[in-house]
C-alpha cells in the first residue's frame, strides 16, 4: 500500500510539473492577419474586461480594465528609462492576454499593430487598426475623444498616484508623420546593436516613442496610456521586435541583460515622476546595484504572480508561453564583418 501511495504521489507530481510547462503557445501576430471572426472575438473579450467589476480594491478602480491600467500607473517611474523596460512590458502584455483568457474566455491569437507596415501610409486613417469595426479612428472636439468604434464610450477613471479618480474617455490625434521611428530603416539601426545594454536604449527611444506619439491623446500619456486598448497592440509590436532581435543570437540573448535599474533624474524631471523609493529599490532583486539583472523582480500588482526578468527572457518558456508571427513583408537587415568586408545579411 505504501508503495502504491508513493507511486501515486509521484505521478501527481509529474502531472503537476507537466501542467506548469508551456503546453500550448499563444500566437501573437499582426491585427490584419487575424480572421474577421478572431478580430470580433478579441474585441468582445476586451469589452468583457472593461465591464467586469474590479477585484483589486484600488481606490477609484471599478473594472478589471482599471485594475490592469493601475499596474502601469503605480510603477511608471520604475519601469521606464531602465534596462528592465522591455522585460516588464513583455510580462504586462502577457498579463493582458492571461486576463482575456482566464476571465473572459478568449482563446484566439493576441494581435499587435504592424507599425512598420503602417509607417509607409500617408494617413493612419488607412490603417486596418484604426477602422470603425476595429479600434475606431482619430478623435475630435476640444478633448479629442474618439466617437466611433467599440471603445468610443469607454469610461476611464484612474489618474496619477495621489490624484483623485475623475472620469475621462479615450482621446486620439492620429498623425502618421510620427510613425517614422517604426520604419524599416529605424528598426535596422536597432537590429545592428550587438549587446542588450546598448540595444534596450535603441528600442526604448525613437522606436518605442513613435507608436505612442503617432496615436497621440491618451496613448501619449506616459502614465495613463494603458487605458487605451491600442497600447497593448503597440507594446505587442515592440516586444515582437525585441524577440526578433533576440533570435538573431540564440541562446546567448536569452541571458543577455543589463542597463540601469533607476531612471535618470532628467527623465523623471521631464515627465514629473517621483524617484523610486526604498519600497521599490529594496525589493528589486538586483542586490543594491544600479544594474538590471536576470534576478530583477517584475511587479504585477497582484494581477498575476511577480516573476523575474530571467523568467520572461524566452517568449516560448513557461511564463510567457507564446510565439510570434510576422508579416511576409517584414525583414531584418544587419551588417556583419565577413573576411574583413562589411556584408549585409537579411533575415
Amino acid at each position: 500500500m505504501g508503495r502504491l501511495l508513493y507511486l501515486a504521489s509521484l505521478l501527481l507530481g509529474l502531472l503537476a510539473g507537466a501542467q506548469a510547462e508551456c503546453m500550448e503557445k499563444t500566437v501573437h501576430k499582426p491585427w490584419y492577419m487575424l480572421t474577421p471572426a478572431e478580430q470580433t472575438a478579441f474585441i468582445e473579450a476586451e469589452l468583457c474586461l472593461m465591464e467586469l467589476p474590479s477585484t483589486s480594491g484600488y481606490e477609484g478602480a471599478q473594472t478589471r480594465w482599471d485594475d490592469l491600467q493601475f499596474n502601469h500607473i503605480v510603477q511608471t517611474q520604475v519601469v521606464h528609462d531602465v534596462g528592465h523596460f522591455l522585460p516588464w512590458h513583455r510580462y504586462y502584455v502577457a498579463i493582458h492576454g492571461f486576463m482575456l483568457r482566464d476571465e473572459c474566455g478568449y482563446t484566439g491569437p493576441l494581435p499587435y499593430w504592424d507599425e512598420t507596415a503602417d509607417s509607409t501610409l500617408s494617413s493612419l486613417d488607412e490603417s486596418p487598426v484604426f477602422q470603425e469595426d476595429a479600434f475606431g479612428g482619430t478623435g475630435s472636439g476640444p478633448q479629442r475623444y474618439i466617437t466611433d468604434g467599440p471603445f468610443a464610450n469607454l469610461t476611464l477613471r484612474l489618474q496619477r498616484i495621489g490624484e483623485p479618480a475623475d472620469e475621462y474617455r479615450i482621446s486620439r490625434s492620429l498623425n502618421s508623420f510620427f510613425l517614422g521611428g517604426a520604419s524599416q530603416a529605424s528598426l535596422n539601426s536597432c537590429f545592428q546593436v550587438q549587446t542588450y545594454t546598448a540595444a534596450w536604449e535603441c528600442w526604448h527611444g525613437q522606436t518605442h516613442s513613435a507608436g505612442h506619439i503617432a496615436v497621440g491623446g491618451l496613448n501619449s500619456d506616459v502614465v495613463l496610456s494603458p487605458g487605451e486598448p491600442v497600447f497593448f497592440l503597440h507594446h505587442g509590436w515592440l516586444d515582437a521586435m525585441w524577440w526578433k532581435w533576440q533570435t538573431l543570437d540564440l541562446p546567448g540573448r536569452l541571458t543577455d541583460m543589463g542597463g540601469r535599474n533607476v531612471a535618470t533624474d532628467m527623465f523623471l524631471r521631464l515627465l514629473q515622476l517621483p524617484a523610486p523609493g526604498p519600497e521599490w529599490r529594496d525589493y528589486d532583486g538586483d542586490e543594491g546595484g544600479n544594474t538590471t539583472t536576470l534576478n530583477h523582480v517584475l511587479y504585477a500588482a497582484n494581477l498575476y504572480p511577480n516573476v523575474t526578468v530571467g523568467d520572461v527572457m524566452d517568449v516560448g518558456g513557461e511564463t510567457i508561453c507564446a510565439e510570434y508571427f510576422y508579416s511576409d513583408s517584414f525583414t531584418v537587415e544587419v551588417t556583419t564583418l565577413v573576411d574583413g568586408i562589411l556584408t549585409p545579411a537579411t533575415f
